[in-house]
């Protein structure tokens, strides 16, 4: 005689919504490849020319590049300009162009103070869009590059 266990007997079921995320996850995913290899065609259109557009002047600076030397120098665009002259040649760039961007670099043995003071000046001179030029240093053992030379080799036990 076969006996029934009190225990109900339970059924594999499959779930159905990590299905579901897995289906959507992979439509859109050939969505986004799909879209991707295909170049999109515009219409050529001629429209027409603003008239009333001013020339571009042509001393109008998008950027200059700002270097301090290890002796306290400020070169401007590898031109140098006086320490006392910095302020007016600043303001006479953002005259120029209130967009200006400027590119500040130092060298390894500049001093620290001079360059704070150099970039003191560029914010008063109201110079909003400052970038800084700098060179990372090679990090051992990366590909691609050469370790430094260890130390000497211990000098042999005397005998």
């Amino acid at each position: 005689m076969k006996m029934r266990s009190p225990i109900p007997k339970k059924h594999a079921r499959i779930e159905i919504i990590p299905l579901i995320d897995i289906m959507f996850f992979l439509l859109a995913s050939f969505m986004m490849v799909s879209l991707s290899q295909t170049h999109m065609k515009g219409i050529p259109v001629n429209l027409p020319q603003n008239v009333n557009v001013p020339p571009e002047d042509p001393n109008k600076k998008e950027s200059v590049y700002i270097r301090v030397t290890g002796g306290g120098l400020i070169y401007f665009d590898n031109v140098m300009v006086l320490t006392d002259d910095v302020m007016g040649k600043l303001y006479d760039l953002k005259k120029q162009n209130p967009d200006i961007k400027v590119s500040l670099s130092a060298e390894p043995l500049a001093m620290h103070g001079d360059v704070i003071a150099l970039l003191d000046k560029i914010r008063l001179a109201e110079i909003t869009k400052i970038g800084y030029q700098i060179k990372t240093a090679a990090i051992q053992g990366a590909p691609g590059t050469v370790a430094p030379p260890g130390p000497a080799a211990p000098p042999p036990p005397p005998k």
